[in-house]
């Protein structure tokens, strides 16, 4: 006899296929006639301002759009080629920001025909763009930066020292002048503190999260963890403070406290950087000459009026704002360049707030709150540690410099000395957003292409590492 065959075990199914990976759709189309608009709008705007000066379309009109349009058609063409899933809007963005700073300070340019500063906005933008597509070929995974960081924050290091040896412009010593040629030195030195905190952040994460002294609410990771970054930004600090250069100091230490939150998930930090920031600013507008002159005229803007000396500089921003009113006076028919000089720099959102009114600043507003948005949401679809810190550090450096000129020019927080991205004369301001841009591409190509069925994880997303037991939120 044979046993029976309930005694026999139940034969397994087998599993469900795996779902098919899925990427996200390419959309260069949607880039390349977003670009189109993009240029036609920089053109429309130039042509603007001529009608309104001159009562004539400018005569360089047409080589100005052939030239965006040429410079945006290769950043395209390189983005379509090494970096087909790339976010459709970052390039549109940069080159639509980039486009209207050129015809902002071409307007400016015609209150001072003798100080022209548009041709050479222009020469840096060109070679912005071709950084930008040199970063797009040459960097073909973004994780090897990863193996560069401390090669980055020592380079980063030598970058801010170097204005030391120069002659101070402005009572701030951030310049290096030889010939006809300058550039800031410290504009290139935050992207690389942005790799090397993103590649110690990454490395460091679990140890700087759930190892240490818990004091009250916080978790202080160990001195041997924390003391190295630590170290590297309050030497950074050190220097931009010796070099009178606030803002940067300003830009490094919102960078750090949000790449540290961003790694460890505790909003502590937040509060930690906040009690520091209000301390060390302080501290610097009590001993600091230069400083407390800026904070006094920001406690009371009319002040010099009051005292028969005139308006000041931030005065006269108000004013501008004020005259714009919602719909603005029309580009090339304001007079924020009685702000003088730094009407090219620190307070070109002050003319685009005549000129265009509510409306048009608003949309600026917008636009760079985009950049940031999509720079963010690269890194958080990321799945390596190192790329979803850069990514968000990144962004993060754009935001920081948004907010603290239009918190200046507006009045909203003291002046500190800080070129608009993409929309403010400087040429080494230019290149390394551009280079930001390009890093963006690749992190948010990377993000796109990777399947969505979970393979190659190698760490936790943000979300499950906030949520995490014990992570102290």
């Amino acid at each position: 006899m044979t046993a029976p065959a309930a005694d026999a075990p139940s034969p397994v199914p087998p599993p469900p296929p795996a779902p098919p990976a899925l990427r996200m759709p390419k959309r260069r189309g949607v880039e390349l006639s977003l670009l189109v608009s993009a240029v036609l709008i920089c053109v429309y705007g130039y042509t603007a301002v001529g009608l309104t000066r001159s009562g004539a379309v400018p005569p360089d009109a047409a080589a100005y759009g052939a030239g965006l349009g040429l410079l945006a058609l290769f950043a395209h063409l390189a983005v379509r080629f090494r970096a087909p899933y790339a976010d459709p809007l970052l390039l549109p963005i940069a080159v639509l920001l980039n486009g209207l700073g050129l015809v902002l300070i071409y307007r400016l340019d015609l209150e001072t025909p003798g100080d022209r500063a548009a041709p050479a906005q222009l020469v840096w933008s060109t070679l912005g763009v071709a950084l930008f597509i040199g970063v797009v070929l040459a960097l073909r995974d973004h994780r090897l930066l990863q193996r560069y960081a401390y090669v980055s924050v020592a380079a980063a290091l030598a970058l801010m020292m170097l204005p030391i040896l120069f002659p101070p412009v402005n009572g701030a010593r951030i310049w290096i002048r030889f010939g006809g040629f300058s550039f800031q030195p410290s504009e290139f030195a935050k992207i690389l503190l942005a790799v090397f905190f993103a590649a110690y952040l990454a490395a460091n994460r679990n140890a700087l999260a759930y190892t240490g002294r818990r004091v009250w609410r916080l978790q202080f990771p160990t001195g041997r963890v924390l003391g190295p970054i630590v170290t590297i930004w309050l030497l950074s600090v050190a220097v931009l403070a010796l070099e009178r250069d606030l803002g940067t100091s300003s830009l490094f230490f919102g960078l750090f406290v949000i790449m540290l939150y961003v790694a460890t998930g505790r909003t502590g930090w937040i509060a930690v950087g906040l009690l520091l920031a209000g301390v060390g600013a302080f501290a610097v507008g009590a001993f600091e000459p230069h400083v407390r002159v800026r904070v006094q005229e920001w406690l009371a803007p009319f002040a010099s009026i009051d005292a028969g000396l005139g308006p000041s500089q931030l005065a006269q921003s108000l004013f501008s704002f004020a005259a714009g009113g919602m719909q603005g006076t029309g580009l090339g028919a304001g007079h924020s360049t009685l702000i003088g000089f730094a009407a090219k720099s620190d307070f070109i959102l002050a003319t685009a707030g005549e000129e265009l009114g509510l409306i048009g600043l608003s949309a600026l507003i917008l636009l760079y709150g985009l950049l940031v948005a999509r720079g963010y949401r690269a890194g958080l679809a990321l799945r390596d540690s190192f790329g979803r810190l850069l990514a968000i550090g990144l962004a993060s450096i754009i935001a920081v410099q948004v907010f603290v000129i239009a918190g200046g020019v507006t009045g909203l927080i003291p002046l500190t000395g800080m070129a608009m991205p993409f929309l403010a004369q400087g040429g080494s301001s230019v290149v390394t957003n551009w280079i930001i841009v390009a890093l963006l591409i690749r992190v948010s190509d990377s993000a796109r292409a990777q399947p969505s069925d979970g393979e190659g994880t190698d760490s936790p997303t943000l979300a499950e590492m906030t949520t995490a037991p014990g992570s102290g939120r």
